[in-house]
């Protein structure tokens, strides 16, 4: 199917996910339709070890499989480019460790598909800088929580500031270069290591290569009695503490459209609700055995959503979505 008979059959596909939504919302769970977007976990494995990561540090089972197959990577393709319109090549892992990664994304390109990759930016190289934009990335998301190595250690153990501002520039450069369309997003999240560093952010991510500047509140592991990284300006933080001294996750509504419109894929073939589900807990099966429609609508996918409705799920009260 040509790039352009796809154009049908994604709008078709994005009315009946929206419509199944607004229908569960009132009661009635019935899906129809295939993923409105996909993340790819090209990578289980990282390089860093930060501490609020499940990979990092060590908080999610062990694969045996830490790059995608590609055989995983066609499969996944092949069922979601007449009905999607993003691939997310990220999950847990770093995705620059995969030496495929470039070829990807060409292909995922070709089928008209919108790419995005979010990385911490320490594989980073000159040459695949050139690489990633030539291959028709459309946004890249670098990972830089600290302008000094001070601030920049405290969470992401194990990497470099100034590698960061290295890749910034070589994605600035090859984009220059090569003429590309690639939106390049410096992201930070908000932490107590960092708050002095905020306005410094804003003024400084332009020179450093960046087009734009996000923000972003921190997901924290043990914080019910408090956490070192955590803010004391509420606003911006996730959590708030309860009359009994004791801090909370901030409510954050009921429903998520996320499982209705998405699924991520992991480096074995397994399909997940969401990027919330670190340790495989509610796998819908595996895309290698079954086709991506039937795990989309099967017992495990329906079970789970009607958990989520009612925000049961353990994965759902940590959500921030």
């Amino acid at each position: 199917m040509s790039r352009g008979s796809y154009i049908l059959s994604r709008a078709s596909n994005a009315l009946r996910c929206y419509a199944s939504y607004a229908l569960s919302r009132c009661g009635l769970v019935h899906v129809s339709h295939m993923p409105l977007f996909v993340s790819v976990e090209p990578s289980a494995v990282c390089q860093l070890h930060c501490p609020e990561c499940p990979v990092g540090a060590g908080m999610t089972r062990r694969t045996e499989q830490p790059y995608m197959p590609r055989e995983v990577w066609l499969r996944t393709l092949r069922e979601t480019a007449p009905y999607a319109h993003t691939v997310q090549f990220y999950f847990q892992g770093e995705p620059l460790l995969h030496p495929e990664l470039p070829q990807m994304i060409a292909e995922a390109h070709a089928e008209g598909l919108y790419t995005i990759v979010s990385t911490n930016a320490q594989a980073m190289t000159p040459t695949l800088a050139e690489a990633l934009v030539d291959a028709g990335l459309n946004r890249i998301i670098v990972s830089m929580d600290g302008l000094s190595e001070a601030t920049y250690s405290a969470y992401r153990v194990g990497g470099s500031a100034d590698r960061c501002r290295q890749a910034l520039g070589w994605l600035r450069d090859a984009k220059q270069r090569r003429r590309g369309r690639i939106t390049i997003e410096l992201q930070c999240l908000r932490l107590k290591s960092n708050q002095q560093e905020w306005e410094q952010f804003r003024r400084e991510y332009k020179r450093m290569g960046a087009d734009r500047l996000v923000f972003k509140t921190a997901q924290l592991y043990g914080y019910r009695n408090g956490h070192p990284q955590m803010l004391s300006l509420s606003r911006y933080s996730r959590y708030e503490q309860g009359p009994d001294g004791t801090y909370h996750r901030k409510p954050t509504g009921k429903g998520c459209l996320r499982v209705w419109s998405g699924c991520v894929v992991t480096t074995t073939g397994e399909v997940l609700p969401c990027c919330y589900d670190k340790n495989h807990a509610h796998a819908y099966g595996n895309i290698m055995h079954q086709n991506l429609n039937e795990l989309f609508a099967g017992p495990a996918a329906m079970a789970f959503r009607r958990a989520a409705l009612r925000q049961e799920p353990a994965v759902c009260k940590e959500c921030w979505k």
